[in-house]
């Protein structure tokens, strides 16, 4: 699902890097909504009280860097997972493009989808250390960081448990791509007007939506998914996993049975609870950093405003702009000396 739309006035590494700060910063504000969430999709003892509670709990065993356990690694994978998401998704949405490059919302959607389970793929590994640093008491660490968290993995339980419950990201992709088609499709019944006449808030308010009810529909399949992570014979408690399992079956049936159907939603008021701030900064700061950019590049007049440049052609891309200016500097370099030879 598309969040953030690209603005051809910016180079690719400019994009990059925009959607890179904003994805780090929006994500290290949000780090405790996304502990409480993880430890209460493990089913941990510092999740078992309610919603508040839990982040009291976590103050009082942890400390505050207990919130921010894990978001170092988060942040790192966000810029590998951004790289093979966007290569993947427009090479997909090249192949389903026709003769005047138009591609449907449903097929976008879609390759939206595969994209982001082949970011999954070659992302993986950091998913699952970003889990078992946040499922451990950082006051009493089984893992001291990212790489001895991959090495300790690696050479106590091997490679595959490295892609522990990876099936479960390929499944929960289907219903989380239905949710989103569900809530594009029914924007113009819910606007009263076509999506090209959206403003910036309306795009807000519809990926917050369409972040809700995807991630409510594929919510199950992370809850499993986690725990799966979380869960090693080499751990104290089993890695704190709240039912004990032997595969993806056995863990959806052991927690219907033991904890209810209710308990796959396991941490949801966090996941919603975050929503909001997260696609807030992650907008904001991206904004931010495009004017930025822009003004770098001579297309507005401001960093802080965005008011157009005068006699700039906002439809050339930066190569484009650049090659124009340095055109236009040396026909008046050379208009210059021609005027004084003539004297």
């Amino acid at each position: 699902m598309a969040t953030i739309k690209k603005d051809e006035r910016l180079t690719s590494s400019q994009s990059f890097s925009c959607v890179g700060f904003a994805g780090i910063l929006s994500k290290s504000v949000t780090s405790p909504l996304e502990v409480v969430k993880i430890k209460s999709q493990v089913g941990t003892f510092h999740c078992k009280r309610a919603f508040w509670q839990s982040f009291l709990l976590i103050y009082t065993n942890e400390g505050l860097r207990g919130f921010w356990k894990g978001n170092l690694v988060s942040c790192l994978r966000l810029f590998p997972y951004s790289a093979v998401h966007l290569a993947a998704y427009k090479k997909i949405v090249h192949l389903h493009m026709d003769e005047l490059g138009y591609v449907s919302q449903w097929r976008a959607i879609l390759a939206g989808g595969i994209a982001g389970i082949a970011a999954a793929l070659a992302t993986y590994p950091l998913e699952v250390a970003e889990t078992r640093l946040i499922v451990q008491n950082c006051r009493e660490p089984t893992y001291a960081g990212v790489l001895h968290t991959l090495g300790s993995v690696y050479r106590s339980e091997g490679l595959l448990a490295l892609y522990r419950g990876f099936t479960l990201t390929v499944l929960g992709a289907f219903p989380f791509s239905v949710g989103c088609f569900a809530v594009y499709m029914n924007l113009e019944k819910l606007w009263q007007e076509p999506p090209f006449r959206f403003n910036s808030l309306q795009n807000f308010i519809n990926g917050c939506l369409a972040a809700g009810v995807a991630q409510s529909l594929s919510y199950p399949f992370d809850t499993v998914k986690r725990k799966m992570q979380a869960q090693s014979s080499h751990l104290p408690h089993l890695g704190g996993a709240d039912v004990h399992f032997t595969g993806i079956l056995d863990c959806f049936r052991q927690m219907i049975r033991n904890k209810g159907i209710s308990s796959l939603w396991s941490g949801f008021t966090a996941n919603t609870v975050k929503i909001v701030p997260y696609f807030g900064l992650l907008y904001t700061c991206f904004e931010m950093c495009k004017q930025v950019c822009l003004y770098r590049n001579g297309y507005i007049v401001s960093p802080l405003s965005y008011t157009l440049a005068p006699g700039v052609d906002q439809s050339l891309g930066p190569y484009e702009l650049e090659e124009v200016r340095r055109y236009l500097r040396n026909r008046n370099f050379r208009s210059q000396e021609s005027y004084k030879n003539r004297w």
